[in-house]
């Protein structure tokens, strides 16, 4: 403020009665916000844009970058996806992350839209295709690398201010990549599924540069990595081309039903391995089988495959065998943490975790809207029970495991706080504008203890150890670094959690709309607050609390709630210092700061340093009675 200063004065034991909750469930697997994580995921997917952002961009830490990729090549190459914590564009992954990010919005379209989430979902595909649309000028032309990550890897730079090499690398004709080519196509027929109704024009565009893309992947045949060696220390097909070949002409049938596709699965099911092993649920960037092997089992179940439905039994057969394997009743059981976690391997786990979790998410649903079970060493498995299985791997993800810890940035009251990331590690470009170099981003920002400047919100870091261990370092690149391929299939399976919590049913204990919002006019609410306070006027304090009911949900014979609430500083000077008390608390409160070692004490979130005149900030809970609970202002300070 400016001018004088009023005195400061502290305010303790003040009591508000608020309309909320009384009691909490203390079991977090019950009680996760899963429509506030998907909110998280999409601006997640904001903050690793390339190119200019548009004017509905909500990261607002970030700026415009990389605005003349491929000039040196003489092509347009600006925009799409930095792939994780780097600033390089790498095509596979990013292919990848637009094909299960376009599965999850065919999969959950109705959720997404009944969750406000839909146009933000339509955005991040676009983003990513419009990109591939540039990356394919020519039918056996595919550019597949922007940037070179030796010397982006050598610098710490937010994106905004790179002096890094933008060399552009192609795989055609004479250095073809079937990997990436395949890849690229499977995404945009996926997408197209997306866009046919909305933008029938944008979807046969795709289906166009699909169709192309396969036929090159498919004509010339080659690993990308050894065409374009600069990839192989960072994303090297270590699986080869035979998945992405039975991928992508799987998503080509899906978006034409063309019957060339079909006969291709069917005929190169052996010689591409599609049909080697058990079946495997691991599912990823470089690995697409159990993918192949999922989508042929809900057109198998959908009686769309003809007269091949032996072969596509096959198919299913693998699919069938990965889900018996992941719950544990047949075959070689996944790998799992003491907390439960499927484990693949220490690095980056958590893309094999969200991977394997919309795919059985998506298959318990195939099953339920055909009115099938599946059956494991003899046993009827529901899809209820898969449900249960993916939402168990994601609530581990959001912060029920041994540490109590959220793997998705922003998302609980713990979660990482120092992800390895340039851009959310450097103070935004907005708020500095002074070039950061290349070795004083090491120097200055990369070794810095203090959390990142810049929250990477919806950012699924790597996750822990075999050991259910994390270190919450910048240095820790195994596990502190997120992708955005992480995030692609997590989008289904939380539109699907989050989705099924609104259209549940409520029953005979559900919270009354007049418990959620007070009729009190806000006077009267002050007046009483400074009849409770017996306060002078000199330091009265205005705080509006406003309640909302925002969602409710059923889980088994139980009710749960989330509340919002909104408060408001309707004093003419900033509130510091802010801290709220209650004993009633005791589940997750998203939104403000638990302090620790006062499990019954909140206070303002670490980026809110003080609450304005005029400015509110909103925090939720999630109830089972409809109870008004006590919530005390323990300590408050007026500038």
């Amino acid at each position: 403020m400016t001018g004088s200063i009023m005195g400061q004065k502290y305010f303790t034991q003040i009591i508000f009665l608020i309309s909320c909750c009384s009691s909490f469930f203390l079991q977090h697997s019950l009680a996760h916000d899963y429509a506030q994580a998907l909110d998280l995921s999409f601006q997640y997917f904001e903050a690793q844009r390339s190119g200019p952002l548009p004017p509905n961009q909500r990261v607002t830490w970030r700026g415009d970058s990389a605005i003349e990729d491929g000039n040196a090549q003489g092509i347009d190459l600006v925009g799409g996806y930095y792939d994780a914590g780097d600033n390089v564009k790498f095509q596979f992954p990013m292919a990848y992350t637009i094909t299960t990010l376009a599965w999850s919005v065919i999969e959950y379209r109705s959720q997404l839209e009944q969750l406000g989430q839909l146009q933000y979902a339509l955005d991040a595909v676009k983003w990513g295709t419009d990109y591939f649309i540039k990356a394919h000028p020519e039918p056996n032309v595919l550019w597949a690398e922007v940037g070179d990550g030796a010397t982006d890897h050598a610098c710490w730079m937010r994106p905004e201010d790179m002096t890094t090499p933008r060399t552009a690398y192609k795989i055609d004709a004479s250095n073809p990549g079937s990997d990436v080519a395949a890849e690229t196509a499977a995404a945009m027929a996926a997408a197209s599924i997306v866009f046919k109704d909305s933008d029938p024009d944008y979807a046969n565009t795709l289906v166009t540069h699909a169709t192309q893309l396969f036929n090159f992947a498919d004509r010339f045949r080659a690993n990308y990595d050894v065409s374009l060696p600069v990839v192989k220390n960072f994303y090297a097909s270590l699986s080869g081309y035979n998945d992405e070949l039975l991928w992508a002409a799987m998503w080509l049938l899906e978006a034409t039903s063309e019957p060339y596709y079909q006969n291709y699965v069917v005929q190169n099911a052996v010689a591409l391995g599609g049909l080697a092993g058990t079946g495997s649920i691991q599912f990823g960037w470089d690995v697409k089988y159990s993918g192949v092997h999922f989508l042929a089992s809900k057109m198998l179940m959908e009686g769309r495959t003809g007269l091949n439905t032996d072969a596509f039994k096959a198919y299913q057969t693998q699919a069938e065998s990965a889900i018996c394997s992941a719950l544990g009743m047949s075959g070689t059981p996944i790998k799992r943490t003491n907390g439960g976690l499927f484990h693949v391997q220490d690095w980056n786990n958590l893309q094999f975790v969200t991977g394997a979790s919309f795919l059985i998410t998506a298959y318990g649903d195939y099953l339920a809207r055909n009115s099938q079970t599946l059956t494991c060493s003899g046993q009827i498995v529901q899809p209820s029970q898969l449900l249960a299985l993916a939402q168990q791997q994601i609530d581990y993800v959001l912060g029920t495991n041994p540490k109590n810890f959220s793997y998705m940035v922003g998302y609980g009251t713990s979660y990482p706080q120092c992800p390895h990331h340039r851009g959310a590690s450097i103070v935004s470009i907005k708020t500095d504008s002074a070039f950061v170099a290349c070795d004083a981003g090491y120097e200055e920002w990369y070794q810095r203890p203090e959390p990142n400047p810049n929250v990477l919100s919806g950012a699924v870091v790597g996750g822990p150890d075999q050991d259910d261990n994390y270190t919450d370092e910048r240095d820790n690149f195994q596990g502190g670094e997120s992708a955005t391929y992480n995030s692609g299939p997590i989008v289904g399976v939380l539109a699907r959690l989050a989705g099924s919590s609104l259209s549940s049913t409520s029953s005979g204990n559900e919270f009354s709309e007049a418990a959620i919002h007070p009729h009190e006019s806000r006077a009267t609410n002050t007046q009483q607050d400074q009849q409770t306070r017996g306060e002078s006027d000199e330091f009265d304090l205005k705080l509006d609390i406003h309640q909302e009911l925002v969602s409710k949900w059923r889980r088994g014979k139980a009710m749960f709630f989330k509340v919002q609430c909104t408060v408001t500083n309707r004093n003419e000077h900033a509130v510091k210092k802010l801290i709220l008390t209650s004993n009633e608390l005791e589940g997750p409160v998203i939104g403000l700061h638990r302090l620790r070692g006062r499990k019954n004490s909140f206070t303002l979130p670490k980026k809110l340093k003080a609450l304005q005149p005029g400015e509110a900030f909103n925090f939720t809970y999630v109830s089972v009675k409809a109870m008004k609970a006590e919530i005390s202002v323990k300590q408050a300070l007026l500038e």
